[in-house]
């Protein structure tokens, strides 16, 4: 099963999530995992991005990354001959599909309005704070007012619990961002309060794109925490497998 955005790309923008069903891979990797990283069997799950490569009648193998959470996106020219540190992928050529995985981080895909420029960036908190999305969005040639993102699944706003610093980060940019948290109360030894908050990570990840100068903004209508049957989560189980987002011009 894919999920196919809903947003109002160009005809030649192609883009797709992939989520844990169909596949090879067993448990408790089960379904289509396409991480190699995460300790499945490498033939299985090659076999995995093979099907998918299939699926989508991808001439050229995706650029699989390995990612880092860090904020360094990639200029594609040509197929991948190697595995680059990176977290995100920009690319102007046909039938090079930009790709990232998840499984509770946000993947961003990114495209112009003409449909001659698309990206693909892995969104953890970690690479949202440090500037991945800005520095996909710096690739591009055109004014912001021609680049639409949509976003795909990731943690939701009620399971993505973090500490007073991660918040404190994001706000250190924008202190706006204090709108994408919310307290957690908890008892502790007869104490109340210990600086837990819940992240809404995909008004964080908007309101970077807004600042940037980005209006158009769709997705985000997934929980993969909540979502077992659909997608892999690493909040809930921490040996599991990943899901892809692909983006490419045909």
């Amino acid at each position: 099963m894919l999920i196919i955005p809903d947003w109002p790309a160009p005809k030649r923008v192609k883009a797709v999530s992939t989520t844990r069903k169909g596949g090879v891979s067993l448990a408790p990797y089960d379904g289509l995992n396409l991480g190699l990283h995460v300790g499945d069997d490498t033939e299985r799950v090659q076999q995995n991005r093979s099907l998918l490569q299939r699926e989508l009648g991808l001439v050229q193998v995706p650029a699989w990354l390995n990612q880092i959470h860090s904020s360094k996106v990639i200029d594609l020219k040509q197929p991948l001959t190697g595995l680059i540190d990176a977290d995100g992928s920009y690319s102007r050529e046909p039938d090079l599909a930009c790709v990232i995985m998840t499984a509770d981080c946000l993947p961003v895909l990114l495209c112009d309005k003409d449909g001659t420029q698309v990206a693909a960036v892995h969104a953890g908190w970690r690479g949202l704070a440090g500037g991945i999305i800005e520095a996909a969005l710096d690739k591009f040639s055109v004014p912001p007012n021609e680049i639409m993102a949509w976003l795909g699944p990731a943690i939701g706003p009620t399971a993505f619990e973090v500490g007073g610093e991660v918040r404190q980060q994001f706000m250190a940019v924008d202190p706006q961002a204090k709108l994408a948290f919310t307290p957690q109360t908890k008892v502790v030894d007869g104490q109340s309060g210990n600086d837990k908050w819940l992240a809404n990570i995909y008004l964080l990840a908007t309101q970077r794109l807004q600042q940037y100068g980005i209006t158009q903004v769709y997705g985000g209508d997934h929980c993969t925490v909540n979502e077992p049957e659909l997608f892999y989560s690493y909040r809930r189980e921490p040996i599991t497998g990943r899901q892809a987002s692909l983006i490419w011009l045909d």
